[in-house]
């Protein structure tokens, strides 16, 4: 079988902080941008590599109740409703770069007893990311 990933799906409510902190902070390219009833569907990804992460207004989900929209948006604002990792061979300037760029810091880089050494961000939706170090 030959399966990759082609995108991951991260919501946000805030389109051009989105757009910055994807874009300007992570350097991230814009590979597609689809407004539609005031909202937009952002499609980013890492130069060079073919993965997209696709960042959606998640009130435009089919088929939620209220009370769930209620749910995704109170955890958003806690940070505890998506999350994604990501990977970088020099986390100490990766981070640097972040911290610089306004990014909401969790955790400064740190040796995890389970092996890696990461650091954590919240993108101004929320979301959770990681950054391991790769080795």
């Amino acid at each position: 079988m030959d399966i990759t990933i082609h995108a991951s799906y991260l919501p946000h409510t805030d389109y051009e902080a989105t757009l910055a902190f994807y874009r300007d902070t992570l350097g991230f390219e814009v590979r597609n941008d689809v407004g539609y009833q005031g909202m937009h569907w952002i499609t980013v990804g890492p130069p060079g590599q073919p993965v997209n992460i696709v960042l959606y207004p998640p009130a435009a989900s089919p088929g939620l109740t209220d009370d769930e929209r209620n749910a995704i948006s109170e955890m958003m604002a806690k940070g505890t409703y998506a999350s994604i990792n990501l990977a970088t061979k020099d986390l100490d300037a990766t981070f640097e770069r972040l911290q610089a760029g306004d990014a909401e810091v969790v955790q400064e880089p740190t040796e995890q007893p389970y092996g890696v050494r990461d650091c954590a961000f919240r993108d101004p939706n929320g979301n959770m990311i990681r950054i391991q170090e790769l080795r």
